[in-house]
Parts: C-alpha cells; structure tokens; sequence
C-alpha cells in the first residue's frame, strides 16, 4: 500500500551519548541537560514534527528528560517508552496522562518490550521473549482502557487489578498515539491488536514492504488499520561524495576488537529486530551499502537502528519517498552529532519533502532580516550555486 498523506519526521534525543565519532571517546561531548535542550529546541524551532528519546540502562530516563524539556519547547511532540512488566499499567496511564497535560497535548507513547535478557534481568524482567509480549499485549488492554476513561476490573495471566481508574484523563484522544517495534510473530501479534503505528527499523526496501503487508494482514484479520515508521540515521551532505566519505569518517576509529565486542552483545539478545539488524552486515566492515544508499556502519557497534540513508539531499529525499510509497508515513531520524545533523538534515532535505508540520518560510518584502550574513554590511544575500569543478 502507499502512503496517501503528508510526511512526519522527528528527530531524536541522544540521552545515552553523542559524539563525532562511533566507538572511541575521541569527539564526544557530554550529553547532560543543557545539550539535550539545545537539540530540542533546535529541532523545535527547524519544524521537526517531534523527537524520539530512547530507553534501557544505558540512556538517562525518558519521562523525567521529557518533562524537564516540554516546557522548554513549543510545538515539539516526545515519543517516550512505556515498559510492560517495568512499570503497572495503572502507574503508566497515569505519568501519561500528566506528561500529556502539561505538555498540551505533546506526548507520542513507544511501547517497548526489551529485547536485551541480560538487561531485562537487572531491571527484573525475567520472561522469556514469547512471554514478554504475551504481557505486553495484556498491559496494553489495561493501559489503553485506563486511559480511555473506563474503571478496569481485570484477573489475567500476569495482571490483576481492581477498580483501576484515571481521575485526571488525557488531554489527547482516546489517548497518545501508541508506536511499537516487533518484527518477530509474538510481536506482529500485539501490534496487530493494540496500536497506531507499527515501526520498522531501517532495512532494505524489498525487506521493508515484506513486513509492512505482514502486519496489515495479521492488523485487517482482526478488524483493524496501522500506519507504519521507519527509524533510520542519515548522513546527507550538499554531494553524494562528500556524505559517502563522512560515513567512513563516521567509523574511522572502530578496530575490530571492538566491533567484535559489540556484536558479541547483540548476539544474546533475543529480539528478532536486532538479529535482522546483524545480518544485514555479518560484522563485516567491506559490505556495509546493503541497498542503494542504505549504509549499515552504524549497525557495527550501536544496538537497535543500525543503517543509515547516505548520499546528496536529493538521493537522501528520493530514497525517502521510496519507503513512502510502500506505506511509511514516519520517518525517526538521527545523524552524528545530533545537533549540527538536525540543522543540515532539515536546511538540505526537509524543503524537499511532502511534510505534514513545519515552519514556512515565507518571502516578504519588509526588511525582517536575511537568511545569511548581510554581505559588506549593505547587500541582503541571495541563494547561489557554485558549479563544481
């Protein structure tokens, strides 16, 4: 199927580390409060429709970023993780519908199951995959009713809970937006059933439009239409050389003791997502464009989104159009470091692109200031292209 409406693309908050580089502490820069309002405001005022914060050990809390960053911004919308078996679906319901409040209606809701057993079990989390999402599904039953305004009696297999009720509703609804990411049946499963928006990480077209009739099949058997997101990096510079070469800059002081340790790590984990993550490079640093200007470096040694749309503004937005056309609606983008990348990614591919949000800029004639530095203090500059040589 192909997508019939605008574009939204958000940005992301990198509240587990940024830097200039991937795998070595060389270029870093310290991600606490102070950064992380920059590239939210940053992408706020540039038009983004909202930004992704992540979630695990490895990343500050999400909620709490959120809340200190929403009144910092204006239109900006968060898409924060609820965690089935971490928190109670009443607990969840009710920080939703406070961040959503206070926020005016801002809040995106990631339903994330962990696919890491390892990290699981430090917080608690103890199923095995099939019964994480057996209880994510059935999280997600309390937790959409909750929030929908009922009073839920409920006796199931992992939850029980009496006269579970809200008394400050959300101001969204029925509710925030549900997104979630589950390549595996169990995860199919529950998306089917219980949310807005299935997500995908970056993969190959082909693979993509697999999984996208996929779920609106397992989603139309019981009655019901998702729309679909894709959560990518990009590396868009002004000519396709110039982003092929900051791609293997991006990766230029990985060594293969250190891609082996991170691959190490992705190797216990039992998410679906991450394995087809894995495959698309094997470890391998000689394979990495795994489809047209579909680079897999990031993948080496980051967990989760691992490929990234390389190339000039032009291929970076044509390769976008092409997800779009398979269904994609959302794109959840990010690039190195993630404050200067959400300026060049929205200046460069942004105007070419049918966006559901935004900021127009509009010529006027009055004297409001130039889009550059006047030049000899005297001449408003205007857009020139210098041929390359």
């Amino acid at each position: 199927m192909s997508s019939a409406g605008p574009l939204n693309v958000l940005w992301f908050l990198p509240t587990h580390g940024d830097g200039r580089y991937l795998g070595t502490s060389l270029g870093g820069r310290a991600v606490d409060l102070a950064y992380l309002r920059q590239v939210a405001q940053a992408a706020d005022s540039l038009g983004y429709y909202g930004v992704l914060l992540p979630t695990g050990r490895s990343c500050e809390d999400s909620w709490v970023v959120a809340s200190a960053l929403a009144p910092l911004t204006e239109r900006l919308r968060f898409l924060v993780a609820v965690r089935p078996g971490l928190q109670s679906p009443a607990v969840a319901a009710r920080m939703t519908a406070t961040l959503d409040r206070i926020s005016d209606g801002r809040l995106l809701v990631n339903v994330v199951t962990g696919g890491d057993p390892v990290e699981n079990k430090g917080d608690g989390l103890f199923q095995p995959h099939g019964e994480r999402y057996a209880l994510t599904g059935e999280f997600l039953e309390v937790y959409r009713a909750l929030l929908r305004g009922e009073t839920v009696n409920h006796s199931g297999r992992f939850l029980q809970i009496e006269d579970g009720r809200l008394l400050f509703e959300p101001l969204q609804k029925p509710h925030p937006a549900l997104y979630f990411g589950g390549s595996s049946a169990a995860g199919i499963e529950v998306a089917a059933a219980q949310v807005e928006k299935y997500l995908t990480w970056g993969e190959p077209p082909a693979d993509v439009a697999a999984k996208i009739r996929t779920v609106d099949e397992a989603a139309l058997a019981k009655g019901r239409r998702l729309s679909h997101g894709i959560r990518l990096h990009v590396i868009v510079r002004e000519t396709d050389e110039e982003a092929w070469a900051d791609a293997e800059r991006l990766i230029s002081h990985l060594d293969d003791e250190t891609i082996a340790a991170a691959q190490s790590v992705f190797k216990r984990m039992d998410s679906v997502g991450q394995s087809r993550m894995a495959a698309l490079h094997g470890g391998r640093r000689d394979k990495l464009e795994i489809s047209p200007n579909l680079w897999a470096g990031v993948g080496l040694v980051r967990g989760g989104a691992g490929t990234a749309l390389v190339g000039d503004p032009e291929t970076v937005a044509a390769r976008m159009k092409e997800y779009a056309a398979l269904g994609i609606d959302t794109f959840i983008l990010s690039g190195y470091p993630h404050l200067e990348e959400a300026y060049r990614f929205a200046e460069l591919v942004m105007p070419l692109l049918p966006l559901g949000h935004g900021r127009e800029r509009t010529k006027v004639e009055a004297n409001m200031g130039p889009f550059g530095e006047t030049i000899a203090n005297v001449v408003r500059p205007t857009e020139k292209r210098v041929a390359q040589s």
